[in-house]
């Protein structure tokens, strides 16, 4: 643009009328690349996932269909979309209008996580090529890539405790004592407490529950100092974490087992899955996560996984054997150190892939 005004100004200025011809197409075809340039094409994108959540390496594809729905002009693009780090090239030559085409393409599944697609990027040019502009259509969807699930065949055993209190591990469905409360008309004789009766001057009814049911509490460590080795930005501690904190997840809903899932370094909401599939290495303080699980008490079994910087925090873990009468410790990517000692009836297990800690885990003969 700027050579064209030149050559205009400078052959009107001086008397060369070749130079302003020269400058008057240049600018002319300036003008007219600008114009071919800015024509916005009409076009409709729908895509759909298939499916939209899968486990790590296990096929999905993304179906784009582009139509256009302009009633004159046809359509001769350059479009491209976006999957994950990639651009998948989409044909669009001569889309006539009122048609479509469709491009149905594999969608990378090798890494846990959200996998972002879209939108569609289409790149428009002048002929003489001395304009390019690229607009965007249609919306984003995503792909949800879940860890992997090993069967566990082992669930831990219920607990149950006494009037006297005692903890001892009961078979699966087991009624025992939860409280006292007060006698009211229509209860079973055979059901009041007589000595705690004896102590406070009434009846005292025993209230009976089926606590033998674990409440598993998951623990996933979460923080970047737990995980310090990283390869292509990824740590292979943390995957193996999440894939037994999936595994733990999947084999208590089989076994209708009430699962809770915390991360150290935020709050998990949302299905459990897709919480394992969204974490990411963060700072944070496992100390103030300690405090808060020993005031909930939210379970019977806790079960904490983390990696190699977390080896010095399994004796704060341990300390969890109050209020959680069975702790186990995941310990991921350290075979080389020293093994951990079980003293205070810690459970340690070290694996260094999902299928060594399923392997283990159903080797466990402390529950």
């Amino acid at each position: 643009m700027l050579g064209g005004a030149v050559l205009l100004f400078g052959g009107f200025r001086y008397g060369y009328p070749d130079l302003a011809l020269l400058g008057a197409v240049a600018l002319v075809a300036l003008i007219c690349g600008v114009v071919f340039a800015l024509w916005r094409p009409r076009l409709g994108v729908e895509r759909a996932a298939d499916p939209d959540r899968v486990a790590r390496g296990e096929p999905a594809r993304m179906t784009l269909t582009v139509s256009n729905t302009s009633r004159v002009r046809g359509a001769n693009l350059i479009a491209a979309d976006r999957c994950g780090p990639t651009t998948v090239p989409v044909p669009l030559l001569r889309l006539r209008p009122g048609h479509d085409t469709t491009v149905d393409y594999p969608v990378p599944t090798s890494r846990r996580g959200v996998v972002p697609i879209g939108p569609l990027k289409v790149t428009r040019g002048d002929p003489l090529g001395l304009i390019t502009l690229a607009r965007t259509y249609g919306g984003t969807a995503s792909v949800w890539v879940h860890p992997r699930i090993h069967l566990l065949r082992a669930v831990p055993a219920g607990i149950s405790r006494s009037l006297d209190g005692r903890i001892d591990k009961v078979p699966h469905g087991t009624i025992t004592f939860d409280s006292l409360r007060e006698y009211v008309v229509g209860d079973e004789l055979r059901r009041v407490h007589w000595r705690s009766s004896a102590k406070v001057g009434e009846l005292m009814v025993r209230e009976q529950l089926d606590t033998s049911e674990p409440t598993i509490v998951v623990l996933l460590d979460d923080r970047a100092v737990a995980h310090p080795e990283l390869r292509d930005g990824v740590a292979d501690s943390f995957e193996a974490a999440c894939e037994a904190a999936a595994s733990i997840v999947a084999a208590a809903v089989r076994e209708d087992l009430p699962v809770s899932l915390h991360l150290v370094t935020s709050t998990a909401t949302g299905p459990f899955l897709d919480v394992l599939t969204e974490a990411t290495l963060a700072d944070g303080e496992l100390a103030a996560t300690l405090r808060r699980l020993r005031a909930q008490r939210l379970g019977d079994t806790l079960v904490f996984l983390t990696g190699p910087g977390g080896r010095q925090d399994l004796g704060a873990v341990s300390g969890l054997r109050g209020p959680y009468p069975v702790v186990l410790a995941g310990l991921f990517g350290d075979r080389d150190a020293a093994p951990v000692s079980s003293g205070d009836g810690l459970i340690v297990i070290e694996a260094e892939n999902g299928p060594e800690f399923a392997a283990a885990w159903d080797g466990v003969r402390g529950w």
